[in-house]
């Protein structure tokens, strides 16, 4: 292998390192907020009492506030309705004030349909699967910017300087 050749394949390793560090932290953050807001969510909306619902949603919704997810859009090039932020943190917290305000003389019909709302709202179903709703992306929201390019340029850099090597290598084999 020739010096060109090393000096390729040292800065592909180091594009490579970058490009896996960034999809690791991807990964992490994603698990992150599916522990930390999602798994509440749905818990919420499959909640059997007022109470419990309640408990779950307020635990998401602290999350929500704590790593300033509560306006913005997620999308970066297309500003899309369902990557709105402020619209998904709203709808979380009114349905909060929803199961708060219900009055405690409430009847079980009212606890029910109140509970039935809440899991419309929350969640979507798609055939047979129940996903909960969120904006995409949202994991990594308010770095999605950063995440973008970091990813984009990473990316091309660890394919560019891969291929370089390999043109290199095959030069000195000629």
């Amino acid at each position: 292998m020739g010096d060109v050749a090393k000096i390729f394949m040292v800065f592909a390793i180091m594009a490579t390192i970058v490009f896996g560090a960034w999809s690791t932290v991807r990964i992490v953050e994603g698990v992150q907020f599916d522990m930390n807001c999602t798994q509440y969510i749905k818990r919420a909306a499959d909640a059997n009492t007022v109470e419990t619902a309640k408990k779950e949603l307020s635990k998401a919704i602290s999350y929500a506030e704590e790593n300033n997810l509560t306006e913005g859009v997620v999308s970066i090039f297309l500003h899309q309705p369902s990557n709105d932020i402020g619209y998904w943190y709203k709808n979380m917290t009114e349905s909060y004030s929803e199961l708060e305000n219900l009055s405690e003389d409430a009847t079980s019909l009212e606890k029910t349909n109140v509970l039935m709302k809440l899991r419309e709202t929350l969640t979507d179903e798609n055939g047979s699967e129940v996903s909960v709703t969120i904006p995409k992306g949202i994991s990594i929201y308010p770095r999605n910017v950063s995440y973008f390019w970091l990813g984009l340029l990473s990316s091309i850099f660890c394919l560019g300087l891969w291929m370089m090597v390999l043109v290199a290598c095959a030069r000195d084999w000629d």
